[in-house]
């Protein structure tokens, strides 16, 4: 890093030796508290734009920067730095070109790249933002700025967008883009850099050409933080720009539409989507609550609103919340959201979660989905849920995976969707590609306790029972209260014949039910394995009182195999209202 002496200015860019603000030679410096400052690509700041009170387009001034991956600093002429020559100093040579690139920039307005040597982009990642404020506390903003550029741009009908669940377990990741673009499936790489000091906010973004390592377009933005609304969007339009997206007037609404007007309703907002990705009772409980302050703020913020939703519905899944806790609020969320804009097909995504799940509307339910997928064909969750709570437990096997898998190729490192379609192939019968997928979901994360239980469940329907066992155990041992693990025990010491411990994981199950709710089909599972049909049953009915999340799919649902030729779970099934 070079600075200013006198202004102090900060310039990434070796090959400047003049400050652009006074012509101070500039020297080799650490920061103000004498800190070794990280290395950055090398810079070319072509110009600052002049106008009234330093604004362009009613938007802050921003800094052009141009990098190649390569390291090779290229100017808007097309020059690039020129090699070092034995006995030369390159500076000499350097020194006058970059002056002729800042005059030229100055004049002609450059402030992004030429793409038009880019071949044409579908697909694109959106990699976590990397936090330079220096301070923990404000990755909200870094990863929240990402995952609402991600939303943004997955509102375009011709490109595929890696969303944010699939591109967080590359946060902090030096891995090249080229193997990151292989392992999403993506043509284009964007990463950024926040940092905040006070309520000054610098955001410097590249996107690269993953095929070629070619940069696309790079962009340095000092703003206010007031700002952050306005540059997140500006952000998101000159992306579609550089990409040269033919965008119709209705495609792009969702670029530019605003979710709301107020900065601090909508930094709230980013707050609580970090707290949901942490995916801990408290953290998803915080993010209710950051959710509703920012709806204090902006009664009319409707994507607050369908957060809500989501994290209340999302909750007896861990299970965190029983499901008569968490669906009534998730269900009152989501329909505020779509009294307020009847378009959010986030909304629509999880009122038909609350609608199958919990109330057993299965034309509601579905007509729901359907209406999320119209809205935005991109949501992978509507895809995915679509296929995973309506098509499959009604049978519509191939329906189903077909959209599963639809999602899947939207998120292909998702370990739920990845899971989901191991689950789907059992429901259809077909146990080797089950087994099969659900291994590479498992290897993908292995501590990943969705990964882990639905390799557990491939082994049980695969008849691996001896398999099933010594990976459960292996799982108590790190996790001792996991109900998937405790239940898929029980269910193998009973197939090999071992009831007392069967017995005992029914046990530990009823124990942990005094403090976290238990979907008690769980334990009906355990009894119908071990052969005890009325027990089971007297579960099953609990499970039925207490609308258990797992029951919506009980006509396929491996686990109620043992129970599924009883006259009582046809006449329990039929209080299902599933559609004929």
């Amino acid at each position: 890093m070079k600075r200013c002496p006198e202004c102090r200015r900060d310039y990434y860019d070796d090959t400047l030796s003049f400050c652009l603000e006074d012509g101070t030679p500039l020297v080799y410096g650490v920061s103000d508290e004498h800190i070794p400052v990280e290395d950055e690509p090398q810079t070319a700041i072509l110009s600052e734009p002049e106008s009234a009170g330093g604004q362009v387009g009613n938007e802050a001034a921003t800094q052009a920067q141009i990098y190649t991956t390569d390291q090779t600093a290229v100017y808007p002429s097309g020059i690039a730095e020129v090699p070092q020559i034995k006995g030369f100093d390159r500076r000499l040579l350097l020194a006058p070109l970059a002056l002729a690139a800042i005059v030229l920039g100055g004049f002609f307005g450059y402030r992004y790249l030429n793409a038009a040597d880019t071949e044409q982009v579908n697909s694109i990642a959106v990699l976590p933002f990397e936090n330079r404020s220096g301070n923990a506390d404000t990755d909200y903003l870094s990863d929240g700025l990402a995952e609402s550029l991600i939303y943004r741009l997955s509102q375009l009908p011709g490109l595929k967008v890696s969303p944010t669940s699939t591109v967080l377990r590359y946060k902090g990741s030096q891995s090249d883009v080229a193997v990151i673009a292989r392992e999403l499936e993506v043509d284009a790489i964007m990463s950024g850099r926040l940092a905040q000091r006070g309520d000054d906010l610098t955001i410097s973004v590249e996107l690269i050409d993953a095929r070629t390592k070619k940069l696309i377009w790079a962009e340095q933005y000092d703003r206010k933080m007031s700002d952050l609304l306005a540059t997140q969007r500006e952000i998101a339009t000159t992306i579609t720009q550089k990409l040269e997206l033919k965008l119709s007037g209705s495609d792009a609404k969702g670029i530019t539409k605003k979710y709301t007007d107020n900065n601090e309703a909508y930094q709230l907002y980013l707050r609580g989507r970090y707290s949901f990705g942490k995916r801990t009772k408290d953290e998803m409980l915080r993010a209710v609550e950051y959710f509703q302050q920012a709806i204090k703020l902006d009664p009319k913020f409707a994507l607050a609103h369908a957060r809500i939703a989501e994290t209340y519905g999302s909750m007896p899944a861990y299970p965190y919340m029983s499901p008569k806790e968490a669906f009534p609020p998730a269900k009152a969320a989501a329909l505020k959201a779509l009294e307020i804009d009847p378009t959010l097909s986030e909304a629509h995504t999880f009122l038909a979660y609350c609608l199958i799940i919990y109330d057993w509307n299965w034309v509601e339910g579905e007509s729901s989905f359907k209406r999320a997928i119209v809205l935005d064909p991109n949501n992978s969750a509507a895809h995915f849920r679509y296929g995973q709570i309506y098509l499959m437990p009604t049978g519509r096997f191939d329906e189903g995976i077909a959209e599963i898998k639809r999602g899947l190729e939207l998120e292909p490192l998702d370990i739920n969707m990845g899971g989901t379609l191991s689950s789907a192939y059992f429901f259809a019968g077909r146990r080797d590609e089950a087994l099969e997928q659900a291994r590479k979901t498992f290897e993908i994360e292995p501590g990943h306790p969705i990964g882990r239980w639905i390799l557990s469940q491939a082994y049980l329907e695969k008849g691996m029972y001896e398999e099933s066992l010594a990976h459960n155990e292996q799982w108590l041992q790190t996790d001792p209260i996991s109900q998937f693990a405790l239940r898929d025990a029980g269910i193998s010491y009973a197939k090999l014949g071992w009831r007392d411990k069967a017995e005992e994981m029914i046990a530990r199950l009823r124990e942990i039910a005094k403090t976290q709710y238990i979907p008690t089909t769980r334990i009906a599972s355990i009894y119908g394995a071990l052969g005890d049909m009325d027990k089971a049953f007297v579960e099953l009915e609990k499970g039925f009182e207490a609308r258990d999340w797992e029951l919506y799919r009980s006509n396929v649902e491996p686990y109620m195999n043992p129970l599924r030729d009883d006259p009582r779970f046809k006449v329990l099934v039929k209080r299902l209202n599933l559609p004929e």
